[in-house]
């Protein structure tokens, strides 16, 4: 503790962009907003989008995209897409996410809901994995009501029986969170059928490095910055090995009795956090009961499906993430 008077010293520093002072406080830069606007916003004229808040007392919104028109006129599939950033960056309204989301509603043809969520440090886990469930109880509710927004009224364009939850990043782990939180059936959810998860480039971590993380860095990620988003988003004083980052630490509930829905993994070849998602999948195939798929798209680099959205790569995800929806159907 510093004495009085004495300037507070940074204690963190995520790139410039976000900062960690001695006496708690949180520094954000501005340039984010510069960085991100850097990339044009993407429309589509078959897709439309609005946002809608989902949680007042935390004032968390989310956005919608839906398509303005099917060819067969049955109902669509909603899914709920979380955004990555090491739960201490990213939004919605970020151009890349905004425009993975289009590209979703289009490709996959359904209702696709974008929840914003607390960021960390200012809000440590579990905050994020709260609102993660909270966006889910809200799709329920609209289910429920036939549909407080307008979107769900009558519930005949949105099919609540087919929902699916994609995560990228620390959005992959948040889909996890999600899958053993509910488990098979998604019950308490019910009308809302959650029928499979899809964990992108999961942000998993752990005290004990892996081949991949002792590898070269990436172009848009290293293991120093990997390891200062757990300071800042695991509750304090926790280690990598805390079970909100590591699903199979040393103090982490065993998942071999928990059923949960179908997942696929999704990850790049050239991931520093290739290793840890390689590693979650066959862990949880291994078990038994679980159907869980895992592609590797080699020497490809964290989040190069919404970094490169027009690469062969990235289309190829969203055809992987077609044929996971239409295969459980």
């Amino acid at each position: 503790m510093g004495s009085l008077g004495e300037e507070p010293q940074v204690t963190e520093d995520c790139m410039g962009l976000l900062q960690l002072l001695s006496n708690g406080t949180v520094l954000r830069s501005e340039s984010i907003d510069l960085i991100t606007q850097q990339i044009p916003f993407k429309t589509h004229q078959t897709v439309i989008f609005k946002d809608s808040i989902y949680h007042k007392p935390n004032n968390l919104h989310l956005r919608l995209y839906k398509p303005i028109s099917t060819s067969n006129r049955t109902a669509l599939p909603v899914v709920v897409f979380f955004h990555g950033g090491g739960f201490c960056f990213g939004s919605r309204s970020w151009p890349h996410f905004h425009n993975f989301c289009v590209t979703l509603a289009s490709s996959l043809n359904a209702l696709v809901v974008a929840p914003d969520y607390r960021l960390a440090p200012e809000h440590r886990l579990p905050a994020a994995f709260e609102d993660a469930e909270a966006a889910l109880t809200w799709l329920r509710d609209q289910a429920v009501s036939g549909g407080v927004d307008h979107w769900f009224e009558g519930g005949t364009d949105v099919d609540f029986d087919r929902v699916f939850v994609v995560g990228d990043s620390s959005g992959g782990n948040m889909a996890h969170q999600l899958a053993v939180r509910f488990g098979s059936g998604s019950i308490e959810l019910t009308p809302v059928r959650v029928r499979g998860y899809v964990l992108m480039g999961p942000f998993f971590g752990g005290e004990e490095r892996t081949n991949s993380e002792n590898g070269p860095s990436e172009a848009l990620l290293n293991l120093d910055l990997l390891d200062k988003f757990w300071r800042l988003s695991l509750p304090k004083g926790a280690t990598r090995d805390h079970p909100m980052a590591n699903p199979f630490g040393p103090t982490s509930p065993t998942l071999e009795l928990i059923s949960i829905e179908p997942m696929l993994v999704i990850v790049g070849g050239s991931e520093l956090l290739r290793d840890r998602a390689k590693e979650y999948a066959y862990k949880l195939k291994k078990m038994g009961g679980k159907k869980v798929d895992y592609i590797e798209f080699e020497n490809e680099e964290h989040g190069f499906y919404s970094n490169n959205p027009s690469s062969e790569a990235a289309e190829q995800v969203l055809r992987t993430i077609g044929d996971f929806m239409n295969n459980l159907f």
